[in-house]
């Protein structure tokens, strides 16, 4: 049998149900979904049952990990941990449970990790003003494939295969510049970088180094100034496009920051067609979206033809709308999108409406 090893683990992610007396009412398997993750490259939610069917047990709480995204190279393996935790830090974690799952398609679901009986749960003292918190771990798994039997006798091959280093090698060619044939000056920071990897990445950029070049023209650095754009968002640009993650949306502390630079690299990954950044983007701004950020992500979402993200904002500014009127972001979307403002009346009034 072939072995499983993890490339690619969230980090802890935080389920606070509130109102767990009112999950009485709920339906035996009526689940309640979490926000959508990035883990390894796919989309993933969390569908937590409050009253499940079980054999033997009385309606334990399960959680269940679902994936919401095309699976790209095939089948994915995942594994989803969880475990009861005490915000206030009287009580230890309690016993972890887990699931692990090969999926196949968008929709996908796993099997239920029980995570305790409801009547053990009231029981504990993780129950406190009648909320409970989870803390949830997604890890993406990747078969190895079992040695021979002559190889594993051989001493003096290696016990483990090491794990995959393309992607530590891509970012430290970026880093470094070795062999850099182009540079970007952005706000007069630059930014040394490779055109066949631009290249391969981006249709925008082989047109911009490659188009109409003529011969002998490729063995000179190029040198372009690039505008409109931070040097830390297109840095981060450019780190996506060496190694298709994004890890400064999850390093950013607070919500207006982290959504700033969402707002910032979804316009870039639009400007130079990185259609996958893009949805990342996409999908990071849809899940957190505030009083505060809800219009200026608006306009973002016309500008860019982002209608999924654009239907969530008229969603959430037409339940909001008193408080988001009071904002900064709101007179921005007057001035620079008015044909917006009636999709937001007609959400306001339930009245549906083309969102493009």
């Amino acid at each position: 049998m072939p072995n499983l090893t993890e490339v690619a683990r969230s980090k802890d992610l935080l389920l606070k149900v509130e109102g767990h007396s009112v999950t009485t009412a709920m339906g035996d398997g009526e689940f309640i979904k979490s926000s959508r993750w990035i883990v390894g490259g796919h989309f993933w939610e969390i569908h937590l049952r409050p009253k499940d069917h079980w054999a033997g047990r009385h309606r334990p709480v399960t959680l269940k990990l679902v994936l919401r995204s095309e699976p790209r190279g095939g089948d994915v393996k995942a594994k989803l941990s969880c475990r009861l935790v005490d915000p206030a830090g009287r009580l230890g974690p309690s016993e972890e449970k887990s699931v692990a799952h090969k999926f196949q398609r968008p929709g996908d679901y796993s099997s239920p990790a029980v995570l305790t009986a409801r009547e053990d749960l009231e029981a504990s003292g993780y129950l406190a003003d009648d909320a409970y918190t989870v803390q949830c771990a997604i890890a993406v798994l990747r078969e190895v494939p079992p040695q021979t039997a002559t190889a594993a006798d051989d001493p003096r091959r290696e016990a483990a295969v090491p794990s995959p280093d393309l992607l530590r090698h891509l970012r430290e060619l970026l880093r470094e510049g070795t062999g850099a044939d182009v540079t970007f000056l952005v706000s007069g920071q630059p930014f040394a970088a490779h055109r066949a990897v631009l290249a391969a990445r981006s249709p925008v950029f082989m047109a911009q180094l490659f188009g109409g070049m003529r011969e002998g023209s490729s063995s000179r650095r190029v040198e372009i100034e690039v505008k409109d754009i931070e040097p830390a968002v297109f840095g981060a640009l450019l780190g996506f496009v060496y190694t298709d993650t994004v890890p400064e949306l999850d390093r950013l502390e607070g919500e207006e920051e982290a959504a700033s630079m969402a707002q910032h690299l979804l316009a870039g990954a639009d400007r130079y067609g990185l259609d996958r950044l893009k949805l990342i983007c996409e999908w990071k701004l849809s899940d957190g979206i505030t009083v505060d950020t809800a219009a200026t992500t608006l306009v973002l979402a016309e500008q860019h033809r982002c209608w999924r993200l654009k239907a969530r904002c008229v969603e959430f500014v037409a339940g909001y709308l008193d408080a988001v009127l009071e904002t900064e972001g709101y007179r921005h979307l007057e001035e620079s999108c008015p044909a917006v403002l009636t999709d937001l009346l007609k959400a306001a009034r339930g009245v549906e409406g083309p969102t493009s």
